[in-house]
């Protein structure tokens, strides 16, 4: 894939500190090709890999897609050890390149459930490029928003830490990074099915019917120019916002 460039370069003011993504429509990508439906996971990971290029030549300095939800275990048996192999593969070959763009991956998300296999993967991937600093790439993988609060929320109860909004959003499995400023999510589906649903509050809502493996750095630049044209107010008025009130901003919003 030759490197993108975008035709519309926006100031780093205008940019998002952090972009989500609902990596939606794999399957129906592959079945309007009569493709069986791993080949669109796949070509999936072929977009990803644009999207994470694209995002270190903007200037994005944290990225996280929704690889493979809680939810995702009740798929058909095939296609979620053709996910679970696929995320093997994609490691093993993805890794070195992301480590020499500076790329950092997490992968946040519950290791319960997955096979010793595909969490030696995840471990190696995150130690090998830990000291990357370009881009944080969160692949949220056995993911889900409930289940994040959940162990948030456990996790305070048990170190006998008070629950407050800092401290539960400290305990997060994203508390590594700022809150998403947008959150884009592919396929034409008008959700965000579980993902990122504490850090999501004041994120920026963006839906394109582009199917996942169709999104390229072209969409991306166009979910960023319309980002740049919200305001966002974070509960407050216009009048405050332009009057530079950030106070009760500040209190609703975390910065990476």
């Amino acid at each position: 894939m030759a490197a993108s460039t975008s035709l519309h370069p926006m100031p780093v003011a205008s940019l998002p500190r952090h972009v989500a993504i609902v990596m939606d429509g794999n399957g129906r990508w592959a079945q309007k090709r009569w493709l069986p439906r791993v080949a669109g996971h796949k070509q999936g990971v072929e977009a990803l890999r644009g999207v994470v290029r694209a995002c270190v030549e903007r200037g994005v300095p944290v990225l996280s897609v929704f690889a493979f939800s809680s939810e995702n275990w009740s798929r058909p048996a095939e296609e979620v050890s053709g996910l679970m192999d696929l995320l093997v593969m994609a490691l093993s070959r993805e890794v070195p390149s992301l480590e020499k763009s500076g790329v950092r991956l997490h992968f946040p998300g519950d290791r319960s459930g997955l096979s010793p296999r595909v969490v030696q993967g995840l471990e190696a991937a995150a130690r090998d490029t830990a000291h990357n600093d370009t881009l944080i790439l969160n692949v949220c993988f056995n993911y889900g928003g409930r289940w994040d609060v959940v162990q948030a929320a456990r996790r305070l109860a048990q170190q006998g830490i008070e629950i407050t909004e800092e401290t539960l959003s400290g305990a997060t499995a994203l508390a590594h990074v700022g809150d998403p400023d947008l959150l884009i999510r592919t396929g034409g589906e008008l959700r965000i099915s579980n993902f990122l649903l504490w850090q999501a509050a004041y994120s920026e809502l963006v839906f394109t019917d582009c199917l996942w493996p169709d999104f390229d750095a072209a969409e991306l630049d166009l979910a960023l120019s319309e980002f740049a044209r919200r305001e966002r107010r974070f509960g407050q008025t216009s009048e405050q916002r332009a009057g530079g009130d950030t106070e009760s901003a500040e209190a609703g919003q975390r910065h990476a």
